[in-house]
């Protein structure tokens, strides 16, 4: 090969695209090199210029700081969301109105609650929800208005929380939870992160309290490891609306400066607890000698509390076990597929409303004072669930999905829910707690009912135009039973049940029972959706094999056909939000102007035609 033929060729093309460069350079400025001459400086002003000005001037770009702050903190919870097990909201108004459900982030556990507002106060038991405000707020935060915030619900561990990245590149991160375990708890983990050259001095809220005239303020000192901490304590009554009697409640939580120093590429990790403890209602002439005991019983508890944290390793045990209790909750749960119709529900606000509906209840079985006999009765009582759900789905029951989007919204959601249940024959898991209600809950959205020796699933045919799975329904102490519907390609809807554990051998029959019970195992057993005439369930299972027998005798039917397939408009109107073929109106409308067009255009055309042609035989036959 002639490598110096090929490095003078390379040379005399270089040469000759240098030429060509100088004479567009020495040529007259047109039209054409202007344009191409602005693409190149707008390039240049776009890519290269900001680039520049930082390295020449050090410039920080506080839209990336606070891009990258957010990254770091939301990314890991994308797959969730995904899955709707999160809820993220950006703390700025014109980003609410934005919402198509604005759901206000919440922590509780059927003692306490509160909204994670910046000026939020407690709220205790009121009847059947915490409705009874508290008028202390106990949230520390750092005011700085340049921040950006978001929060985020995490459902299934029960932790709320709030981010906040700032202009400057100071991130900090808050966790929010009130403990399952140890009911009078509520935590606020801070960390604060500065990871600039030079240190800050934050200023944080304090906690305070508002419209409590009768509470009366005290420090006491409180073992802290080695050292001892300042605490205050708050005490008072609490008046019952529409009663003479009164509630005494206390408050003790940690005393922090209102100032926080933190140095250039420093952290600071701030953990602060708060105990709350009040009565049963008493009577205002007893409130001297019920204050004095919960005064005695909050001390006793935050004393006992910072024991259990005296180093990260025993925080992040306080954290898992409380997240243990909730994900327990969500091990029995239900799914729905999405539907762009109007006005329906979707698992978003499913899961929202189940939170803050488990949010409100105590979870009895997993709490520390609870006696040993006790539980065991709480645990009895899940198992057996006869009588609940009496009711219509309540997915079809729209006063029970009013909007989360104020605290006074959540408390009359969470009261009108655990009213229906326990008046649709579910007061048995109602009274067990947080398990039980969850447990209606999920029965209630398919209007399943255990009833005399048996499971069965109640709802018209023509209801199931979307794929359900109830997922891990209890049925006696050691079975699980997992129930899908799935819309076959006809159109038809399909049933398919398998167990997830069983003590027992199960089995299963559709609407009527006149086929032979089907013996139920880990794998997915068919069944078709049949309609029947009276209406009966379309599904009963049962581990009593003679009762499923005698099913067939009991159950008094003239009719039972195969349930038809669901229109083709109906799945459209889920699918894509319209019904027409699952193509946008505007499509439609577009093609019929098109169409309009088109003939208006070709008459035009015929109608020139015409005259010119009468034009032009006129002048044929009138010639002089």
């Amino acid at each position: 090969m002639d490598r110096g033929g090929g490095v003078y060729d390379m040379s005399r093309r270089a040469g000759d695209f240098a030429r060509r460069i100088q004479r567009i350079i020495d040529g007259p400025i047109t039209r054409k090199k202007l344009v191409l001459l602005c693409l190149i400086a707008v390039f240049l002003l776009l890519y290269i210029g900001p680039g520049l000005m930082n390295w020449l001037f050090g410039a920080e770009d506080s839209v990336s700081y606070q891009n990258v702050c957010q990254k770091n903190f939301l990314n890991p919870f994308q797959e969730a969301l995904n899955e709707y097990d999160v809820y993220i909201r950006q703390e700025s108004l014109a980003t609410l109105s934005t919402l198509s459900y604005n759901y206000v982030p919440y922590v509780g556990n059927g003692l306490i609650g509160l909204t994670l507002d910046h000026d939020a106060h407690f709220n205790i038991k009121h009847g059947r929800s915490l409705s009874l405000p508290v008028y202390y707020h106990p949230l520390y935060i750092i005011e700085d208005y340049d921040m950006r915030e978001y929060t985020v619900t995490e459902y299934r561990k029960g932790i709320v929380h709030r981010f906040q990245c700032s202009n400057s590149g100071l991130q900090i991160s808050y966790k929010y939870y009130a403990h399952r375990t140890i009911p009078s708890l509520f935590v606020q983990e801070i960390w604060i992160n500065n990871p600039t050259n030079t240190g800050k001095t934050l200023r944080i809220s304090m906690p305070r309290i508002s419209e409590w005239p009768t509470a009366v303020k005290q420090t006491v000192k409180l073992h802290q490891g080695v050292d001892t901490k300042d605490y205050e304590v708050y005490t008072g009554m609490i008046q019952l609306p529409d009663s003479e009697n009164v509630v005494a409640v206390s408050v003790v939580s940690r005393k922090l400066s209102n100032n926080i120093q933190i140095g250039a590429r420093d952290g600071i990790d701030i953990l602060v607890l708060t105990t709350v403890q009040y009565s049963n209602p008493i009577k205002k002439a007893d409130y001297a000698k019920h204050k004095d005991v919960v005064e005695k019983k909050a001390i006793a508890e935050m004393e006992k509390v910072i024991g259990l944290t005296w180093d990260r390793n025993a925080v992040r045990t306080l954290q898992d076990n409380h997240a243990r209790v909730w994900q327990g909750l969500w091990y029995t749960g239900f799914y729905i597929s999405d539907s762009k119709a109007e006005g329906v529900i979707n698992g978003d606000r499913i899961n929202a409303t189940i939170y803050t509906i488990l949010s409100q209840v105590s979870s009895y079985e997993h709490e520390e004072h609870i006696k040993p006999a006790r539980k065991a009765d709480i645990l009895r009582a899940l198992t057996y669930s006869e009588g609940c759900y009496e009711g219509h789905s309540t997915l079809d029951a729209l006063n029970l999905w009013k909007p989360l989007s104020s605290l006074s919204n959540i408390n009359d959601v969470a009261s009108l829910w655990l009213l229906t249940l326990e008046k649709q024959g579910c007061y048995k898991l109602l009274a067990a707690g947080a398990s039980g209600v969850n447990q209606a809950m999920i029965l209630s959205f398919g209007s399943l009912r255990f009833s005399n020796q048996h499971l069965e699933y109640n709802i018209h045919p023509s209801k199931l135009h979307r794929d359900f799975l109830f997922r891990r329904v209890t049925y006696g102490n050691m079975t699980h039973v997992n129930i899908s519907v799935i819309l076959q390609e006809d159109n038809k809807a399909a049933i398919f049940v398998a167990l997830d554990r069983s003590d027992k051998t199960y089995y299963a029959c559709d609407a009527g029972c006149l086929d032979a019970p089907v013996q139920l195992g880990p794998y997915k057993k068919y069944f078709p959706v049949k309609l029947t005439e009276p209406l009966t369930a379309i599904l009963y299972i049962t581990a009593d094999k003679q009762h499923m027998e005698d099913l067939r005798h009991a159950i008094h039917v003239h009719e039972v056909v195969e349930a038809p397939a669901h229109e083709n408009h109906v799945i459209a109107l889920h699918k894509h939000g319209y019904s027409l073929g699952g193509l946008n109106p505007l499509f439609w409308i577009s093609i019929i102007l098109l169409i309009v067009v088109f003939h208006l255009f070709l008459c035009r055309i015929i109608m020139n035609e015409f005259c010119d042609s009468g034009v032009s035989y006129r002048r044929l036959y009138n010639k002089p």
